[in-house]
């Protein structure tokens, strides 16, 4: 990761992926191609029918043979339009299994991506790869591929029977060919960094905007607004230029092929008359071939349009495929903890290179022990907490359970050992039960409601239309925040680790609710180990013990009691508090 941007997979894999879709669905490709290719050769039939009407009227006919003609036409438009309504639908259901596959292939590698990486590289540009770049894809497999199948093939049949009726006047049909071939490779040229520069740019907007409204409460309290809004118009005017360089881009593309395309048209008609004058060529020649280079210009406008659009696909390909580059933040062994117990060692730790927010740290858990840590904001707290957790490793010394280090064990086996809940918390759309069941998948319905129970959250559960069945999330129920924080816990309950790393984990509720929900806990995480990170010293007072963290290091450590007859940080801290309280 460069400048902390997830990566942006390079052409060659963006070429191999796709190679790989095409593969894996040549089978329906190869139909849906079929059935694109027999609809050209049935609407090449009209101008080659009306070429021969030209000529039979010219020299002479019945009504009987132009009945026959206008006839076998309609026949051929018909089975055309049949042909080509089968394709568009094979087409579509092709283009719906392709982005299916590229969705879930996407959403396994996006929850699989180290957290440590993912809050470096920020929201921005998550959010952006999972909208913006997947609605792009989306639209790009869905519409484009069926259109450029269609074009491409319309476009090689066309000129094939063009050739067939009379070569020589199709030569008129290359006339366009020295000003569009120059201007598309222009094109093609700059487009590709044009795009990747406009979905990044999206991709800073949208962290920009981001970030303001989830810490709208903070810019207000610091009277931040004017710097924020100052960096969203920043971000704005980075998100203008980068369209304004690709919009310049398609205003010199369109017009030169729009020129492009109408050129054989009248080349064709000019050849054709004096090849007709000369008695080379027929006039249902001349009719057939101006025809097909008529019937080519859609086509072509298409295929260009789509070459645009293509553009922006494979833009948002290349981000969406450059989640694979991010390499992993640790490497599991086969070491297995001989305890429960957690050590940090002269832990140390930087989110960038020399700029330690963790200065040499000892810490020595006891199994079953309640640990509060605080301190002021910015101290590192949360930073230690993550490291305890497992988020991230320490820049220097060693985090370890059991004596292995945490980096060091299966994700999959340390989320069950050590679980950190945030004051972010989550719900997703689904059932209430499925989002509960997170902790733990193959948690039944009485496993469920008593983990609701557990954290006191059972009352409003069976108050809702549907209990466990209620539909939560985006565009269903709403939960209240204090409610999607007695969810995040009712998982961590059902997860059962041996050790919790609570960070603000009440810090949505009200403090009496609080006070209530940390009661009911306590008997649920009776034997665990919990480090507790707050703001209300209260958790600090029911604790076994207290770490005062101050500027990235652990200042003061011992009881509640302890620590106030030591007169220090903490009992400044207490006393603080409890005039506030």
């Amino acid at each position: 990761m460069a400048d902390n941007k997830l990566p942006v997979a390079d052409p060659a894999m963006v070429k191999a992926q796709s190679l790989r879709l095409i593969r894996m669905h040549r089978g329906p490709l190869a139909l849906v191609v079929g059935l694109h290719i027999l609809a050209a050769v049935a609407g090449l039939a009209g101008p080659f029918l009306l070429g021969r009407l030209v000529d039979a009227v010219t020299r002479g006919t019945t009504a009987g043979f132009v009945s026959s003609l206008a006839a076998a036409l309609v026949g051929f438009v018909l089975v055309q339009t049949v042909l080509s309504r089968l394709a568009q639908r094979r087409g579509m259901v092709l283009g719906e299994k392709v982005f299916a596959q590229l969705r879930e292939e996407f959403m396994e590698q996006v929850t699989s991506l180290p957290l440590s990486t993912v809050e470096k590289a920020g929201t921005g540009d998550l959010v952006s790869r999972t909208t913006n770049d997947v609605d792009a894809v989306s639209y790009t497999v869905r519409f484009g591929v069926p259109q450029v199948l269609v074009s491409v093939a319309t476009i090689v049949l066309t000129a094939a029977a063009a050739v067939v009726a009379s070569p020589v006047l199709a030569l008129g049909l290359l006339v366009g060919l020295p000003l569009l071939v120059p201007v598309t490779r222009w094109y093609l040229r700059r487009a590709t960094a044009g795009y990747l520069r406009e979905r990044e740019s999206y991709a800073v907007l949208n962290g920009a905007i981001t970030e303001t409204i989830e810490g709208a409460r903070t810019v207000d309290a610091l009277g931040l607004g004017r710097h924020r809004r100052a960096r969203i118009d920043a971000a704005l005017r980075g998100s203008f230029e980068a369209e304004r360089y690709t919009l310049r881009l398609r205003s010199v593309l369109f017009p030169a092929a729009e020129f492009s395309f109408w050129l054989p048209v009248a080349a064709v008609l000019l050849w054709g008359g004096w090849l007709a004058s000369t008695g080379t060529v027929t006039a249902g020649m001349v009719a057939t071939v101006a025809l097909y280079a008529v019937q080519i210009i859609d086509p072509v406008d298409l295929l260009i349009m789509w070459i645009d659009e293509i553009q922006v696909g494979a833009s948002s390909l290349a981000r969406i495929w450059g989640i694979r580059d991010v390499r992993a933040d640790r490497t599991a062994t086969d070491a297995v903890p001989a305890g429960e117990d957690i050590v940090v060692e002269r832990a140390r730790y930087a989110y960038r290179e020399g700029h330690d927010v963790l200065h040499g740290i000892d810490l020595e858990l006891v199994p079953g022990e309640r640990l509060a840590m605080v301190g002021p904001s910015g101290a590192g707290k949360s930073t230690l907490g993550r490291l305890i957790a497992g988020i991230h490793a320490p820049t220097a010394g060693a985090v370890r359970v059991g004596g292995v280090p945490l980096v060091d064990r299966p994700l999959d086996e340390l989320r069950g050992e050590v679980a950190l809940v945030t004051q972010e918390h989550h719900v997703f759309v689904g059932t209430l039960a499925d989002n509960v069941r997170l902790g733990k998948a193959g948690a039944t319905d009485a496993q469920i409601l008593a983990a609701l129970d557990d954290v006191g959250a059972l009352a409003w559960v069976r108050a809702l239309p549907d209990g466990l069945a209620t539909e939560v999330g985006s565009g269903a129920h709403n939960l209240t925040p204090a409610q999607a924080q007695e969810l995040a816990l009712a998982r961590l309950v059902l997860a059962d680790p041996h050790t919790l790393v609570l960070d603000e984990a009440t810090s949505l509720i009200d403090p009496q609710a609080a006070r209530d929900l940390e009661s009911s806990l306590s008997a649920v995480l009776a034997g665990r180990t919990v480090v507790a990170i707050a703001h209300r010293l209260h958790t600090a007072h029911d604790a076994d013990r207290v770490a005062v963290v101050e500027r990235g290091k652990i200042t003061e450590l011992g009881s509640h009691t302890e620590l106030l007859d030591r007169d220090g940080a903490y009992a400044a801290l207490w006393h603080s508090w409890r005039q506030d309280a």
